[in-house]
């Protein structure tokens, strides 16, 4: 009875230590148990480079195996709401496609007071920027660079694609950027009425030309937009605006709507041990094989 006792003690004390981390920060405690239940994996992290003087500026290079010339670049954005999160702790990402042929690259920006809009922009453009000037050393195609983003990660990869002056700015041809990926982004918050919108957004007297629906245009790259529909962070509605706006000047514009799915269920789908259920997954790994398949070559044009 002692022993008994004694292991269901324990078995407490190790749930109890599980839901703290949880609290404290999940998405570390998500790639602790990615790289514990899922295969072998032959990913390493070849790279890290600061991109500022904050912290958060950085990003971190992931390749499956020995180099490999030419290789796409899946370039991914953590979310946190503008206020957490740290691409260490996103390394199950590279986990999950860097075995399927890319590049991948983890980019963090910055949070918080130092990440008001729009930070998070100049960030993200300069991690865009570092790649397309430097992943060739590590194998990857400059290219064939394809975005990625979770929640926050989200809406900072396709403003920055879609209006223009970012990539302008930084010297990153338009036809580099292959495809983005979304899920659970918000494009269509303003005006804004949540804590972190009003802190990140409002505080600074941004309006509509923050939304990336407001800046949809038909030459955007192609993009898969993936939601749940019981979402209650980022509504789903935000998906289905930006897709109807890409579709209305004819963009190529993908959605992937999941049912009685949350706001981190698309983030999960590429985490073991939740990606054997593969319908996210898949669908994300053959979107990104269609938009990055052949390289374009690189034509005399303005970026």
């Amino acid at each position: 009875m002692t022993v008994v006792a004694v292991l269901v003690g324990l078995a407490l004390l190790a749930g109890l230590g599980i839901w703290l981390a949880l609290q404290h920060n999940p998405h570390r405690v998500l790639d602790t148990v990615d790289r514990v239940v899922g295969p072998g994996s032959d990913v390493e992290r070849v790279h890290a480079a600061d991109l500022g003087d904050d912290p958060r500026q950085k990003l971190f290079v992931y390749r499956d195996g020995e180099r490999r010339e030419g290789q796409p670049v899946f370039l991914f954005l953590h979310g946190g709401g503008w206020r957490h999160g740290d691409p260490e702790h996103y390394a199950f990402i590279a986990r999950s496609i860097a075995p399927e042929g890319y590049i991948v690259v983890l980019g963090g920006y910055r949070l918080g007071e130092q990440g008001r809009y729009p930070a998070m922009l100049e960030d993200t453009s300069a991690a865009i920027a570092w790649t397309h000037a430097n992943i060739a050393r590590f194998g990857g195609d400059p290219q064939r660079i394809l975005l990625g983003g979770h929640s926050a990660g989200a809406y900072n990869v396709v403003q920055t694609v879609l209006e223009a002056r970012w990539l302008v700015d930084k010297g990153v041809p338009r036809t580099a950027i292959r495809g983005v990926v979304g899920l659970a982004g918000p494009y269509d918050f303003f005006p804004f009425d949540t804590d972190s919108s009003r802190s990140t957004f409002g505080s600074v007297d941004a309006g509509p030309q923050s939304q990336p629906v407001n800046h949809a245009h038909g030459d955007a790259p192609p993009m898969l937009l993936v939601h749940g529909e019981t979402d209650t962070v980022v509504r789903p509605r935000n998906s289905r605006a930006l897709a109807g706006a890409l579709g209305e000047v004819g963009a190529e514009v993908e959605t992937l709507y999941l049912p009685e799915a949350d706001h981190n269920a698309p983030l999960l789908a590429l985490a073991n041990p939740w990606r054997r259920d593969p319908k996210v997954r898949d669908r994300i790994l053959e979107f990104l094989g269609e938009a990055g398949s052949v390289s374009v070559s690189v034509q005399a044009e303005n970026p």
